[in-house]
C-alpha cells in the first residue's frame, strides 16, 4: 500500500500556529492527523472551512449521539461507495458502538442489523437523501417525528446527510486514502 494520500500533487502551503496546534490535538487524541485533513493542507482556507463544519456537525450539542450522527456517515459513504470514509466512519462505529458487527453491518448493508426503530428510520431517510433527494416529503419528516425525533434532529440529520454526501464526492474525486490506523481500530 502506499502512502499517498490523495491521486492529486498538491503540495502544502503554509499553516498557522493554530492548525500546526490542531494537528497537534490530533496526534494526542487519534494518534496521527486524519489523511482528509492533510488533503486540504494545501489551502488552509478550505481547511478551517471542513474542521468547522465537521465539528460543528460531529461534535456540537444535537439530539443526536455521535453514534447516530457516525452512522448517518457510514450509510450514506455506503451507499456512495467512499473509501476513505467507511474505512474512517466505520471505525468510529465499532469504537463508539462497542459493537464491531455493528460497524461492519452498516458498511454492507445496514437493513440487515439489530437496529432500533429509531436508529431504522434515521438511516432510511439518511439513504432516501442519499439516492432520491427530491423525493423526500412530509411522510418522511413524519416517520423520523413518530420514532421520537424532533424537528431540530431532522435538521441534524438533513445536515450530517448532505455533509457527508459532499465529502464522499470530494474523496471520491481525488481519491482519497484513509489513514491505515483506521482498518484495526475497534476490531
Amino acid at each position: 500500500m502506499t502512502d499517498r494520500i490523495t491521486a492529486l500533487d498538491l503540495p502544502a502551503g503554509e499553516l498557522s500556529a493554530d492548525t500546526l496546534k490542531y494537528f497537534d490535538v490530533c496526534r494526542e487524541k487519534l494518534g496521527m492527523v486524519p489523511n482528509v485533513l492533510q488533503a486540504y493542507t494545501f489551502d488552509e482556507t478550505k481547511l478551517r472551512a471542513f474542521t468547522a463544519m465537521y465539528n460543528d456537525l460531529m461534535l456540537a450539542d444535537s439530539g443526536l449521539s455521535k453514534l447516530e450522527r457516525e452512522m448517518i456517515a457510514v450509510v450514506v459513504s455506503s451507499i456512495n461507495k467512499c473509501y476513505y470514509c467507511l474505512t474512517a466512519h466505520g471505525a468510529a462505529v465499532r469504537q463508539l458502538s462497542g459493537d464491531p458487527e455493528l460497524g461492519e453491518l452498516l458498511v454492507m448493508n445496514f437493513r440487515a442489523a439489530d437496529l432500533s426503530d429509531r436508529h431504522r428510520a434515521m438511516l432510511l431517510f439518511a439513504e432516501k437523501m442519499t439516492e432520491q433527494p427530491s423525493k423526500l416529503d412530509a411522510a418522511d419528516r413524519e416517520a423520523l417525528r413518530a420514532v421520537g425525533f424532533t424537528d431540530r434532529d431532522i435538521f441534524d440529520i438533513s445536515s450530517t446527510a448532505a455533509f457527508f454526501n459532499m465529502t464522499n464526492r470530494v474523496a471520491s474525486g481525488i481519491d482519497m486514502r484513509p489513514n491505515p490506523e483506521y482498518s484495526a481500530q475497534a476490531r
